[in-house]
């Protein structure tokens, strides 16, 4: 087990304990097993009660930890004879977003999702998974083509945001997202939506209006990423542990304000510690969702998700109740 952040120290002063015990039992032939089956033990339950009690902004440094499983590898994993598709007919093919058909449990499935990549030259290559306007509309132009032929749709959202350069804007990315917003509310065939990693602003809702919305238990979702949100109100990037608390982004709080439908359990310390087993999971999960989806009729599957989006946020103040509107002010 690596140690990468501070919060996990403690377990990596158990490691080196367990270590040397072990080194020592090597070197004398003494058996320390009593010793070391304490001190695993010490260590399981350590890491329970480090990752049980998780805040808000180690909840984030998980969820970018570099040896997460991305995109590509959830969908070649999961799915068989998978085959890429690039462009959006319009400008040209956004790296950032990956998709096309694939099988699942012997069923075709249009695959969809950020891809940040594994190292430095393919983050580049990726532009670390924010999306320019062709990207949104190659991924629309995909979630139609799976309509067409009556194929469900299964989409990875893992970003920090949509690209927000300058050309991005000059190109239509906030009309682009609309757009997507727009069309996955009204697509007539089962949508399941993903939070693999990162889920910010806009780059993550443009894929992300399904009939399921999950997030796998150490990622984010929120309106703005910890340091953006720092940046603006105290100028400073200082603040962005307790803004990533203010902003309640983690997947508990997010299921707690009914923002999500689900929380997909990872391996003990995140889904990087055992990927097959964090791929297995969601794959079970994929594969009981679509075949529950997919007997339903398709007027009620657009339906309850318009109602399901459209009852979100709503408030009522019962304190104050809202007063009839007169005919005199009507008029």
């Amino acid at each position: 087990m690596k140690i990468t952040f501070d919060f996990e120290k403690p377990l990596g002063e158990l490691l080196q304990q367990i270590e040397k015990v072990e080194q020592v039992e090597e070197k004398t032939k003494v058996d320390m097993s009593p010793t070391l089956t304490e001190l695993r033990g010490n260590l399981q339950t350590k890491k329970e009660e480090i990752y049980g009690n998780l805040n808000g902004w180690q909840n984030v440094q998980i969820s970018r930890h570099p040896e997460r499983p991305y995109t590509l590898q959830y969908i070649e994993s999961i799915s068989t004879d998978f085959i890429e598709m690039h462009g959006d007919r319009n400008m040209g093919d956004d790296k950032a977003i990956v998709g096309g058909f694939g099988s699942l449990n012997g069923q075709t499935v249009m695959f969809i999702g950020h891809q940040k990549g594994i190292n430095t030259k393919m983050r580049q290559y990726r532009n670390f998974g924010m999306a320019n306007p062709e990207g949104y509309r190659k991924a629309l132009r995909l979630m139609k083509m799976a309509e067409k032929f009556n194929k469900p749709i299964i989409t990875f959202i893992d970003t920090p945001g949509a690209y927000p350069g300058l050309e991005a804007e000059e190109r239509g990315q906030g009309e682009a997202i609309a757009r997507n917003l727009m069309e996955m509310a009204v697509l007539r065939v089962p949508v399941i939506c993903v939070i693999i990693g990162e889920g910010a602003s806009g780059g993550a809702l443009g894929i992300g209006i399904g009939d399921r919305v999950y997030m796998l238990e150490h990622t984010w979702y929120s309106v703005i990423s910890p340091e953006s949100c720092s940046s603006i109100l105290w100028r400073t990037w200082e603040n962005k542990e307790k803004a990533a608390e203010v902003l309640k982004l983690t997947s508990t709080e997010m299921y707690h304000n009914k923002l999500i439908d689900g929380i997909i359990k990872e391996p003990l310390g995140g889904a990087h510690q055992d990927p097959e087993a964090m791929i297995a999971t969601l794959k079970q999960v994929l594969v009981d969702d679509l075949e529950k989806l997919k007997v339903k009729n398709v007027d009620e599957l657009v339906n309850e998700r318009i109602d399901k989006f459209c009852s979100m946020g709503v408030v009522i103040n019962e304190a104050e109740p809202l007063l009839p509107i007169s005919k005199e002010k009507i008029d």
